[in-house]
């Protein structure tokens, strides 16, 4: 069973491999010929190449190319109504005869639309339709009978993600771009959300003035939840920040300072964020600094802060 599978991979791999020789001038057209499109990028096949061409569309999708599944079958009784003459067509098949497939070229050529063929066999009547050839031929199936369609269809995945890719990058495609259509998933949270939206306002903040003693700064620290108090001057600008963590290190000196005013034991210049900044930024300044709390300002040149942000917050969030 170990070697069968592994000679499978090996098959699929070789298939894949091969693709890159095949990566020339035709492929560059087929690029140009969707960045060009004013329309919609339509991708159809039959059967397995037909669940493999829902992959691509959706791949599509995602990464800044209009696109849609055209059901080849559906198509011929009424669903090429989808098409418009500003759209392109990949049209997949390995064997490049799939009655299916074969009998709604007409249509497509008849509408003016740019087709771009994707087959196994460069000679078949698909590969000789398409404005574009891409070759996606295979040495063997991965199958033994040499019949259920495996690196055909993941020779053919392959291309349709090698695409999908080089025009994100022609695109100018970027992770916030990428977020917007992505929503309701952890990536959308991390690259959507902004410090603005998950931090504690106004009397959520612990706060607490310079010459306040430690002991009193407890009740603050104990009161807000957050194990932190930031410090502020007379013009409530903050100067300083006590953790629980500095409670502790008085604690374990052994010596009594409980007494003592909070910007004596505080530590100086705590860490800042703005509140425009991504959520994911603010994760990042934690990791880097090793902390849980950052205090949240307007602007760079801010000294008052607007907020604050904990761990917990982006824990929530999802954004972690």
């Amino acid at each position: 069973m170990i070697e069968a599978a592994k000679r499978v991979l090996h098959i699929e791999a070789e298939a894949i491999l091969a693709l890159e020789e095949r990566i020339g001038t035709e492929f560059a057209r087929a690029v140009r010929l969707i960045l060009d499109c004013k329309g919609r990028l339509v991708i159809t096949g039959m059967g397995k190449s037909g669940l493999i061409c829902q992959k691509i569309a959706a791949t599509m999708a995602s990464t800044g190319t209009p696109s849609l599944f055209l059901h080849p079958a559906e198509g011929i009784h009424g669903d090429l109504g989808m098409l418009t003459r500003e759209d392109v067509v990949i049209a997949v098949s390995n064997s490049g005869e799939t009655e299916e497939v074969t009998k709604i070229l007409p249509i497509i050529k008849r509408m003016g639309c740019p087709l771009v063929t994707m087959s196994g066999k460069p000679n078949s009547t698909l590969a000789r339709a398409g404005d574009v050839f891409l070759d996606i031929s295979i040495k063997e199936e991965a199958c033994p009978l040499g019949l259920a369609p495996t690196a055909s269809t993941t020779a053919t995945l392959a291309m349709g993600d090698a695409l999908a890719v080089v025009l994100l990058e022609e695109r100018g495609f970027k992770e916030e771009d990428f977020a917007m259509f992505h929503p309701g998933g952890a990536l959308g949270k991390r690259l959507l959300l902004r410090v603005e939206n998950l931090m504690h306002r106004q009397e959520e903040i612990p706060l607490v003035d310079e010459n306040t003693r430690v002991q009193e700064a407890l009740f603050e620290i104990t009161g807000k939840k957050l194990g932190m108090t930031g410090v502020v001057n007379a013009a409530g600008d903050l100067i300083g920040i006590f953790t629980d963590g500095d409670l502790r290190r008085l604690l374990a000196s052994g010596t009594d300072q409980m007494s003592l005013p909070i910007k004596e034991v505080m530590t100086a210049n705590p860490k800042r964020i703005l509140q425009e900044n991504l959520a994911a930024k603010a994760l990042q300044v934690m990791e880097t600094h090793k902390i849980t709390t950052l205090f949240v300002f307007e602007s760079e040149t801010s000294a008052t802060p607007v907020g604050v942000v904990h761990l917990h917050d982006l824990l929530q969030a999802g954004v972690v």
